[in-house]
């Protein structure tokens, strides 16, 4: 049983997030930031949310409202586009010198936890954690597969990301990256006016 519910959770939490927000962040964030630094952050914003999933399940959500949640993050995703949009060309001058680590890692967790926090992927996976919370291995099956699953996703999107550079000009895509983060940052606050 324990194998069926990792498969299951696994293949769940990977189709859903594949070529979603998540995938395309990572990809984006690949380009600005090395890539060791931006997994970092994406892993540890996924752990904490998915711990918040599976051991809080849906009392998070009574104590955050969505509401708060999606307007901040559809601030952060306009904030994130405005600044790649501004600095979209600059960068091939910078190249000599990375960013600071904590501030490559600080930015993915923020990017990562704000876009994810309330998400389709977060509530299957406290959905399934609250299907299988009799025991503590169905659980830690959820969280893990779950985990897994996102790490996976995260690590194709940066990873197809380093083989856009090889095609596309820099530029090119710090602009397309810009506009997407503009596009999710619409799109958030669009969904908050409609609640």
């Amino acid at each position: 049983m324990d194998k069926a519910l990792f498969l299951s959770t696994f293949g769940m939490i990977f189709l859903a997030e594949l070529g979603d927000k998540t995938q395309l962040t990572a990809m984006a964030l690949a380009l600005r930031y090395p890539w060791k630094r931006i997994f970092a952050g994406i892993a540890a914003a996924f752990v904490v949310l998915n711990l918040a999933a599976v051991v809080v399940g849906k009392v998070l959500f009574l104590l955050l409202p969505i509401f708060w949640v999606t307007l901040v993050s559809g601030l952060l995703f306009l904030y994130f586009g405005y600044s790649t949009l501004r600095q979209a060309c600059d960068s091939d001058s910078d190249e000599g010198q990375p960013p600071a680590a904590a501030s490559a890692i600080r930015t993915a967790f923020v990017m990562i936890f704000m876009a994810e926090l309330g998400d389709k992927t977060q509530l299957v996976t406290a959905s399934q954690a609250a299907q299988h919370s009799g025991s503590m291995t169905g659980m830690s099956m959820v969280f893990l597969a779950s985990t897994l699953a996102l790490w996976s996703v995260s690590l194709l999107g940066i990873f197809a990301g380093k083989q856009l550079v090889k095609i596309i000009p820099l530029c090119w895509i710090h602009r397309a990256a810009g506009g997407m983060f503009l596009v999710f940052g619409i799109a958030m606050l669009w969904r908050l006016m409609a609640m």
